[in-house]
């Protein structure tokens, strides 16, 4: 994603209301999990590996990171939301997803 400065500003907001009360990066993870949570719509469908997925649940990972599970017919995987292909026309709450990566750089 290429960014200009009011992109930046924008994702630097969205991270600053998801962290505002945040003491240490642990607690800034749940802040924006949270915020992924309560805004992403889901489910949607995405491509992976060139195979349409559906994204169905946010979690956040042992050890630290937030992952989708993403399911095809009977099959499910858990991918790092960072790792994460977005659609066109990007879901709702989707920003989200873009000041997660933007604070996790």
């Amino acid at each position: 994603m290429v960014m200009d400065d009011s992109s930046a500003e924008r994702l630097r907001d969205l991270v600053a209301e998801a962290t505002v009360d945040s003491c240490d990066e642990e607690e800034q993870l749940m802040g924006l999990h949270t915020m992924l949570e309560e805004e992403l719509v889901l489910p949607f469908t995405t491509q992976v590996l060139g195979l349409d997925v559906r994204v169905e649940e946010i979690t956040l990972r042992a050890g630290g990171g937030v992952v989708v599970l993403c399911r095809r017919g009977r099959h499910e995987q858990a991918i790092g939301i960072l790792d994460l292909p977005l659609p066109e026309p990007r879901p709702e709450g989707s920003e989200w997803i873009e000041a997660y990566r933007y604070w996790a750089r």
